[in-house]
């Protein structure tokens, strides 16, 4: 690990960054992005995902393997099904972040409301 200049903090090793390079380039698959976020809004398990998203479910399941592989999502079995979700204490910081960048891109898509011309009444 490196020092940074000036602050006495120890930077990560290169193997750190690379893991978490890692980890941010699933991120940005747009179906891996859309399973995240539908996770941070409640539990599911990889048929309710699969509606959710508008994904095949063999496709859903094969990308919330490489995001449990990555640490970005958790699962625990419940009977014979498998629930995926998102662990926010561990996870707090990412969810985060795809809360904001979704939740601006959201409100940046949505139509800036109508104005409604003032109507002039008869006789004024």
């Amino acid at each position: 690990m490196a020092t940074a200049p000036g602050t006495g903090h120890q930077d990560p090793s290169a193997e750190v960054f690379a893991e978490a390079a890692a980890a941010f380039g699933l991120l940005a698959s747009p179906a891996r992005l859309h399973i995240v976020w539908a996770l941070t809004q409640g539990e599911s398990d990889v048929t309710g995902l699969a509606e959710r998203v508008g994904g095949a479910l063999p496709a859903v399941s094969q990308h919330l393997t490489k995001l449990k592989l990555a640490g970005l999502v958790r699962s625990r079995r419940e009977g014979r099904r498998q629930v995926y979700f998102v662990d926010t204490a561990e996870q707090a910081a990412v969810v985060d972040v795809v809360h904001r960048v979704v939740g601006r891109l959201v409100e940046r898509e949505a139509p800036a409301p109508a104005t409604v011309p003032a109507r002039r009444l008869r006789g004024l």
